[in-house]
């Protein structure tokens, strides 16, 4: 109300002169009335009415006596219905305006962290801890605390590196991926720089801090090649210029070096010691190298007119379009048939019907899936590259099954 009170205040002054002054010379020749539509109508009123009680004599109150109350009335309505389309005479509106940005922080900072990717670090700490797991007797609350103890490092390092990519990346995403937060200027420079570089140190802290070395040289290892895949002040940095270093870097992200840095820290916590030759865990790593090569150059297909305009040289412009999309999703398939194979030598019943069925079906649902994109039909092929990680996304529960 406060600020209501002021507007009307403030705002009304120019108008009273105008309807007071105005008025005669509207009545009179017309032309001023276009100008004020609102006091128009008002002012041939003003006019009649102090015209009868000068005829009538009923008082001998002044005119400004009894014309004021009237006038006062009349412009409180004119204003209070103008304030109903104008922020700046609205109290509710500047009461909710706070609470409004806040809102509309948080979902930038919400799509700042690229939230398809934060999906996949949780998934991937739940299951390299899964596959520590032997017997129902492992579910503790050491398990749960030490799998909590990774998914938050994880979870800020992932905030790190996407932050830093979109940090370097702001010219590029302005074409490719103008949706986001930062790209389209709801984040300023300074805030993303902030938020970035925090995320890192809260990442390295938590890992020093639990006394976890697995779970700390992790980090360091993804923040690397992260960093290396984004930054562009060095020369052999920007690796995600070549097709190979770009790879490189999905590699160790998503299947070598953090995953493994997972499940050591799950393993050596909770049963004492790690090893890194057993069947489960050398099949997530090959499972996961799939989905990392076929993902990072399947994100090039979309992208291909901003990396043309900056100089970057991916396999999907030197293959075309047509061959790195079928390259992509071959990788896929072949792996999906190597696991069924796998899963045919597993020991345990259950775990064999269950690892041949499932990547069968995933396999089939791909192939049909992808014979149904028009890739002259960049959104067609933008959403065929999310499947792929929706695809990524239920591999990491089924790679915890393999026994």
């Amino acid at each position: 109300m406060a600020s209501l009170a002021m507007g009307s205040l403030c705002k009304p002054t120019s108008l009273l002169v105008s309807g007071v002054v105005k008025s005669s010379s509207s009545i009179a020749t017309g032309t001023q009335a276009s100008k004020f539509p609102r006091m128009s109508n008002f002012d041939t009123n003003e006019s009649l009415t102090f015209q009868r009680r000068k005829s009538n004599n009923h008082t001998d109150q002044s005119f400004y006596e009894r014309f004021t109350p009237l006038q006062t009335k009349k412009q409180k309505f004119e204003l209070n219905a103008a304030s109903a389309n104008n922020h700046q005479f609205d109290a509710t509106h500047d009461l909710l305006n706070p609470m409004e940005k806040t809102m509309r922080f948080v979902d930038a900072l919400y799509r700042f962290i690229r939230p398809y990717a934060a999906v996949g670090t949780v998934l991937s700490v739940g299951a390299m801890s899964l596959l520590t797991v032997q017997k129902l007797s492992d579910f503790t609350p050491l398990f749960f605390l030490k799998m909590m103890q990774a998914l938050v490092g994880g979870m800020f390092m992932q905030m790190y590196v996407c932050g830093f990519n979109q940090i370097c990346d702001i010219e590029l995403d302005k074409v490719n991926k103008p949706s986001l937060p930062l790209a389209a200027g709801e984040l300023s420079m300074t805030t993303a720089i902030t938020v970035s570089a925090l995320s890192a140190v809260m990442s390295f802290a938590t890992a020093w801090l639990v006394g976890s070395p697995a779970l700390f040289w992790g980090f360091v290892g993804w923040f690397v090649v992260g960093t290396a895949y984004s930054a562009n002040v060095l020369p052999y940095l920007r690796w995600k210029r070549f097709p190979f270093t770009a790879a490189f870097y999905m590699l160790c992200a998503r299947a070598l070096i953090v995953p493994i840095g997972y499940y050591m820290h799950m393993q050596t916590s909770i049963n004492g010691g790690a090893s890194l030759l057993s069947r489960p865990i050398l099949f997530a790593v090959g499972m996961l190298s799939a989905f990392s090569v076929s993902t990072i150059f399947f994100k090039d297909i979309p992208d291909i007119e901003g990396d043309r305009m900056h100089g970057i040289k991916s396999l999907a412009i030197k293959l075309g379009e047509k061959r790195m999309y079928w390259i992509c999703i071959w990788i896929l398939e072949i792996a999906y048939v190597a696991a069924a194979l796998v899963g045919a030598t597993s020991p345990i019943a259950w775990s064999k019907y269950v690892t041949i069925i499932t990547h069968l079906a995933m396999g089939a649902l791909l192939w049909i899936r992808a014979k149904s994109v028009d890739l002259k039909n960049m959104e067609a092929v933008q959403s065929m590259y999310m499947f792929l990680w929706q695809l990524f996304y239920a591999e990491y529960g089924l790679i915890s099954l393999v026994r």
